[in-house]
């Protein structure tokens, strides 16, 4: 199996788009609320689940991208 190409284009514009409820986290299914990029594609977490896989994930992800603070303004 090879590895999936990101297109730097591609990635600009995911690294751009807001998480709304419909981005689902990966693990359990609950809004996603942190979106990890890797070299092989993206990674959507739940807050739960992002901080426990940040240890992980953190050296190689190329981008962290947290929106936790959104739970906060509820």
């Amino acid at each position: 199996m090879q590895p999936l190409e990101v297109n730097d284009d591609e990635l600009d514009v995911e690294q751009d788009h807001e998480l709304n409820a419909s981005d689902r986290c990966d693990a359990c299914g609950a809004q996603a609320y942190i979106r990890v990029t890797l070299s092989t594609g993206q990674l959507y977490f739940c807050a739960h689940h992002g901080n426990e896989n940040k240890p992980k994930l953190e050296s190689i992800a190329l981008d962290w991208h947290d929106e936790t603070e959104k739970l906060l303004a509820r």
